[in-house]
């Protein structure tokens, strides 16, 4: 998550992060590949530390192991994901007061980048570079959310022939 006390970025929309990744990429002669790299593919992330720059070391890193490209992907909150998710909760076998008013409070950051992920492969493992805002967590936490109690089906109790 980005250090808002020691970035130059605003902590709540990652859009200049991912513009000045894009010329950074761009300048030292690298392509980009839009998509996003799954947990099921071997990865090790990258550690920063409290270095908001630390994605220029990674840029430089993939240059020099050989990678020619980096994936790239930037999330966006979308009105109808976000108008999705509220209904979900809300029609949660146990809707959650809280998490719809969560839910709704996110419609301030509505078209802002939330999640930026790059990426090269080596020898069959991704390395990636992440960054994402305190919102886009608390977002993805009520996705879970909404995905584990949004629909649970009780069986009917088994009939006996």
């Amino acid at each position: 998550m980005i250090d808002p006390v020691n970035s130059m970025f605003p902590p709540d929309n990652l859009n200049n992060l991912k513009d000045d990744m894009t010329a950074f990429i761009e300048g030292h002669g690298m392509k980009r590949f839009f998509g996003q790299v799954s947990e099921e593919i071997p990865n090790v992330v990258w550690e920063s530390g409290d270095n908001p720059d630390g994605w220029k070391d990674f840029v430089e890193l993939a240059k020099g192991a050989g990678s020619t490209f980096l994936t790239m992907n930037a999330v966006e909150l979308e009105k109808e994901e976000l108008d999705f998710l509220v209904e979900r909760l809300r029609n949660a076998n146990y809707p959650n007061d809280e998490d719809i008013e969560e839910a709704l409070w996110l419609r301030t950051y509505i078209g802002k980048a939330g999640f930026i992920q790059i990426g090269w492969p080596h020898q069959g493992v991704m390395f990636l570079y992440e960054v994402s805002t305190e919102w886009y967590e608390r977002y993805q936490r009520l996705m879970e959310v909404a995905e584990d109690f949004g629909g649970i089906v009780f069986d009917e109790p088994d009939q006996e022939e």
